[in-house]
């Protein structure tokens, strides 16, 4: 029951991040607006929609994989990336100091490392 549970969490932290890869692809200035970003030109626009839609997609593509195929080896991947996601926010909080802004971001990337922790801990391993 508990490998069933954690399957549906790293399952959902899969779509969150393809549904967050889809927003950055199709409507990236919203998505972008949402993280605080703003594209200078066709270059930021083309910088943020490659990147970013890289960067989720990745985490939601091999978080999936995790989840549907019960394998707790394609999690290390999405795990890594959030991870210095956070590290990066937490740099910022020291080099610029406290803000509300940052907390939410920051709670959800910790939350999501949890998940994947768990799903690490808690999936199968591949057979040789």
């Amino acid at each position: 029951m508990m490998r069933i549970l954690v399957r549906v969490l790293v399952g959902a932290v899969g779509v969150l991040g393809l549904l967050t890869a889809a927003t950055f692809l199709l409507n990236t200035e919203s998505g972008a607006a949402s993280f605080g970003l703003r594209a200078l030109g066709p270059l930021g626009l083309a910088s943020m929609r490659a990147d970013l839609f890289a960067l989720f997609a990745t985490v939601g593509v091999l978080s999936l994989a995790g989840a549907a195929r019960d394998r707790a080896d394609l999690l290390l991947a999405p795990l890594i990336l959030i991870g210095l996601a956070l590290a990066g926010r937490t740099l910022s909080l020291v080099m610029t100091g406290p803000s509300p802004d940052l907390v939410p971001p920051m709670v959800a990337e910790a939350v999501l490392i949890a998940i994947l922790v768990l799903g690490r801990r808690v999936l199968g391993r591949p057979q040789a």
